[in-house]
């Protein structure tokens, strides 16, 4: 990273951030914002707009945005700080340890944008979305919470679709999914003959 990147992540960091611990979910994210509030989960920030957007969205909520690649944390916290947000923290965390200290009923929403399809069939293993990963988040969200993926990889759109299915805590909803904005990720794909998919589920 540039030097600029290291200085505006220490500095909006410290305000905006938040460093992942052992504790449960709730106690931490109650010393973050100072009260109890609903908390959606934003799996991946690219440069922030959707996370922005979708705070802007749910005024009511905490967004606790995750991601593991610098760049884009420093890219996300910018684009909450100019947005004068107060109800969005970023972390710089793998999306399982979060759901590892979170607890039944712990969150309202989780939303992964676009994460790393891994096209190559022997990089499957690597992929976010598995089996174990449906099944703590099914464990984790409040009923009526929902569970929605976007991917412009046809077969993640088929695997996460079966382990959705697979899971009888969660129901396949059809129709339009949520409103979100087009990301710059997305619009490439697009540019490259790829449409996105929207998959989401309600916990029953």
């Amino acid at each position: 990273m540039t030097e600029g990147k290291r200085r505006d992540l220490a500095r909006l960091g410290a305000r905006l951030g938040l460093v992942l611990d052992a504790r449960p979910l709730d106690d931490q994210l109650a010393d973050a914002f100072g009260d109890g509030a609903p908390t959606l989960l934003d799996v991946g920030v690219g440069s922030g707009e959707a996370t922005v957007a979708w705070a802007r969205d749910h005024p009511d909520h905490h967004v606790l945005a995750v991601e593991l690649h610098r760049p884009s944390i420093v890219a996300a916290l910018r684009a909450v700080d100019e947005a004068g947000l107060a109800t969005v923290r970023v972390a710089d965390a793998d999306a399982r340890a979060v759901l590892d200290v979170a607890a039944p009923g712990d969150l309202a929403q989780l939303r992964l944008l676009f994460p790393d399809p891994w096209p190559k069939r022997r990089h499957h293993h690597r992929r976010l979305v598995d089996a174990a990963f449906v099944a703590r988040a099914a464990e984790v969200l409040a009923s009526g919470a929902t569970f929605h993926l976007a991917t412009d990889w046809p077969d993640y759109a088929a695997a996460v679709r079966a382990l959705l299915e697979a899971d009888d805590r969660l129901a396949l909803v059809d129709g339009p999914p949520p409103s979100r904005p087009v990301t710059a990720y997305e619009r490439a794909g697009v540019a490259a003959g790829r449409a996105a998919t929207d998959l989401v589920a309600v916990r029953r």
